[in-house]
């Protein structure tokens, strides 16, 4: 065997090495890119689970919203009136909606929440903040957050209750205001 006849057996031999390693690394490149798309479409459905139960928007307050799952769908409902004669009124539907519209509601990064539902007018729209972020933001102190008409707010997830209160009565009825220009 000449040596140009052992040069070529090696340069054949490298080739099929280089073959069969880059063979090897690009199927497992495109398995874990399988992998990698199966944790972004188990990521893009959230646990709406984290809705489920009561709200107020004060902890000394009784429950005044109720969410809840109704045939695989996360439904709403309100406390009625005393006068009503239920304590629940009927639920609607509630939708989720995509972490980019996040900013249309509240001023908090997208990253740092879990999952956004609404009702469809958009009256009420409810983000369930991650918990490690609600833990260190000194501006939170729970970890869901409420739209409400304009108007974006810590709120409280409470014990669900069927106690029927008056909520149409006047809660201001009691309270005087001082003038705060007075001097003391």
């Amino acid at each position: 065997m000449s040596l140009l006849q052992t040069v070529r057996r090696h340069r054949l031999a490298a080739c099929k090495v280089v073959l069969v390693v880059s063979s090897a690394l690009v199927f497992i490149g495109c398995s874990n890119d399988d992998t990698m798309a199966d944790s972004v479409v188990a990521t893009a459905a959230p646990n709406l689970s984290i809705f489920d139960g009561c709200y107020t928007v004060s902890h000394d307050e009784p429950a005044q919203i109720k969410v809840s799952e109704i045939d695989g769908m996360r439904v709403m409902q309100m406390k009625e009136p005393a006068s009503s004669g239920r304590v629940w009124d009927d639920p609607e539907p509630l939708e989720v909606l995509d972490n980019s519209e996040i900013p249309t509601y509240f001023s908090i990064d997208p990253d740092n929440v879990d999952a956004l539902i609404a009702r469809p007018d958009r009256v009420l729209v409810l983000a369930h903040v991650k918990p490690v972020y609600a833990n260190i933001d000194p501006l939170l102190d729970s970890e869901y957050l409420s739209y409400i008409y304009r108007g974006a707010n810590t709120i409280y997830r409470v014990e669900c209750d069927d106690i029927n209160t008056d909520i149409l009565a006047n809660p201001h009825a009691d309270i005087v205001i001082d003038n705060v220009n007075e001097s003391i």
